[in-house]
């Protein structure tokens, strides 16, 4: 399957996704302490259009094992590129971080490192043990790469007990070829089951985005799917192109449509719908997981 072709007329952005910048020192004083610990954050490596709202409140989702991925997903801004050793200290300085920002939960992801045996469950399950031990009441939620299906990376990470362990499918499955081509539909449900039929009760959490040629039939499916693995947390958000060189955007879903996404989730037994145009994996996290 092709992509979207980039040279067609690009959509208007509506009204409800222009996003004001805030005032304040929240963000410039979470940019500086992120700048000084030497860490990533997602929110600024993919572009999200929430970084001025999260940073402002003391918010970011800490990205971990590089800046630069071993796949090429069209939709994503994070580039692929050369690959270093994973830094041993990054889970310290995460940790340190998340206890300078006084986080009550924190969110972990990462590029995905197809080049690591592991792919960096390890260093997933170090940071959540870091953190965990600088703020004992804190709560963990961790957003994976597939591992290639790998039992053994996923349970090394849900050993280490994040609060949350979320993995995105982002897309229908029609879609994959041209959207994910190095990720496979079926293998992500299989993760999300594993994770919701783990012994431990870590919840299974997932997302994807609209605005990149699904049906409204086919995302419903998707939620069928999700909620036929086990899967108890569902962020459905808009797709926003981060550059010409990405897909353009087919249709902007409006608020409305979203909320009646969540009521069909919700309708069919999902616990827990977060659906609007600026929904991202980790945006308001610790709120959906403390519903």
């Amino acid at each position: 399957m092709s992509l979207p072709e980039n040279s067609a007329p690009a959509l208007r952005i509506p009204p409800w996704l222009r996003v004001k910048l805030p005032s304040g020192k929240g963000f410039a004083c979470t940019s500086t302490l992120l700048r000084d610990l030497d860490l990533n954050t997602v929110c600024q490596s993919a572009r999200c259009p929430n970084t001025w709202e999260c940073f402002s409140r003391s918010v970011a989702t800490f990205l971990i094992l590089g800046r630069e991925c071993t796949r090429n997903c069209a939709f994503c801004n994070i580039n692929p590129g050369t690959q270093q050793a994973p830094d041993a200290d990054e889970p310290r300085r995460v940790a340190e971080g998340a206890a300078r920002l006084g986080l009550k939960h924190v969110v972990v992801t990462s590029v995905t490192r197809d080049d690591l045996p592991d792919g960096g469950a390890e260093h997933f399950a170090q940071t959540i043990r870091l953190v965990k031990a600088q703020l004992p009441a804190c709560t963990v939620e961790v957003l994976i790469p597939d591992f290639r299906g790998d039992e053994a990376a996923l349970e090394t990470v849900l050993a280490a007990g994040p609060d949350v362990l979320n993995h995105n499918v982002e897309t229908v499955p029609r879609l994959y070829a041209a959207i994910r081509p190095q990720a496979d539909y079926a293998q992500s449900l299989e993760l999300l089951r594993r994770v919701a039929g783990h012994g431990s009760g870590i919840p299974a959490k997932s997302g994807l985005m609209v605005g990149l040629g699904e049906t409204d039939e086919e995302l419903k499916a998707v939620i069928r799917d999700m909620h036929g693995v086990g899967c108890s947390m569902i962020t459905i958000g808009q797709y926003m192109r981060p550059s010409r060189n990405h897909p353009a955007v087919l249709r902007y879903m409006p608020p409305e449509d979203f909320d009646a996404l969540a009521e069909y989730g919700r309708g069919i037994g999902v616990p827990k719908m977060f659906c609007a145009p600026l929904v991202r994996s980790s945006y308001h996290a610790a709120e959906l997981a403390g519903e």
